[in-house]
């Protein structure tokens, strides 16, 4: 689990010469990261070199969620009702996600899909402008007190948990 922060991309190289998430997690094992969060997004973000735990954790059947904090301006009155609004991304509709307004222009987001700047998709059909995004939450797993940059193994527990939380046969 690595907390990925601000100004690094989601990849292993980067062939425009951008810091990558991978360059911050040197566990001894090549490993890939789970997902993506963008250059301006930060917070939670998985690595392993278990190929059939990632694709069970990324596929949209598994309706894993991931949690933000989102920090926003603009228009704050009914912001969380215009957030749970239907509304389809890339000709898809996707599921209503659970919004929790935590204080003026502070928003906890849970999303069960992950289509590409989904939060900040939404964010900007709402009437909103991101200004911090940070995942705190994939499935059983929290960010906690895990530091910008830094990175920790999963715990077996937290392994147990995913696991139990992706089983029901193959993605696809």
């Amino acid at each position: 689990m690595l907390y990925k922060p601000r100004g690094y991309i989601t990849t292993l190289s980067d062939e425009r010469g951008r810091r990558t998430a991978a360059s911050l997690v040197d566990c001894g094992t090549r490993v890939y990261p789970v997902g993506r969060l963008d250059y301006d997004s930060e917070g939670l973000l998985l690595f392993t070199n278990d190929g059939a735990l990632a694709d069970r954790l990324m596929h949209p059947r598994r309706e894993i969620s991931k949690v933000y904090e989102v920090t926003a301006r603009g228009p704050l009155d009914g912001a969380a009702e215009r957030l749970r609004r239907p509304l389809v991304l890339d000709g898809y509709r996707i599921r209503p996600p659970e919004v929790e307004q935590t204080a003026p222009g502070r928003f906890l987001i849970t999303i069960h899909e992950g289509r590409n700047r989904q939060i900040r998709r939404m964010c900007a059909a709402a009437g909103l402008e991101v200004l911090r995004l940070r995942r705190i939450a994939e499935g059983p797993l929290q960010l906690g007190t895990l530091a910008p940059g830094a990175w920790r193994p999963l715990t077996e527990a937290e392994l147990a948990a995913l696991r139990q939380e992706t089983e029901g046969g193959d993605p696809v």
